[in-house]
């Protein structure tokens, strides 16, 4: 079956980094695009990035642009996104999602002083 385990998130300072992980499994990781999702404590769920299958085309929600950015790693099924000059209103809990039918647990990002 298929299977999303994000990992990597934590409590940043603002001006701070952070890289998610994503291990997937159970379907063939190289063949599909795949996204990070976020959702705020109140707020819907947003499309944060996503990516090719082949990893050439990236795409990004505005408030990220020039500050995230999504990998991937097809020999090791792993999609990344690598964080950097967090802000406070990147506070969420982030999601991994193929083709937005199968969702991973979520890690949580806190960006706060």
């Amino acid at each position: 079956q298929v299977q999303l385990v994000e990992s990597g998130g934590g409590l940043v300072q603002p001006g701070g980094s952070l890289r998610l992980s994503c291990a997937a499994s159970g379907f063939a990781f190289s063949n599909y695009a795949m996204s990070w999702y976020r959702q705020a404590p109140g707020k819907e769920r947003e499309l944060v990035a996503t990516i090719t299958s082949g990893g050439d085309i990236a795409n990004y929600e505005d408030s990220v642009k020039g500050r995230f950015t999504i990998s991937r790693d097809n020999a090791k099924k792993t999609v990344y996104l690598q964080m950097n000059s967090l802000k406070p209103e990147d506070t969420a809990a982030y999601y991994c999602t193929l083709q937005g039918h199968y969702w991973g647990q979520g890690t949580q990002v806190t960006v706060s002083s």
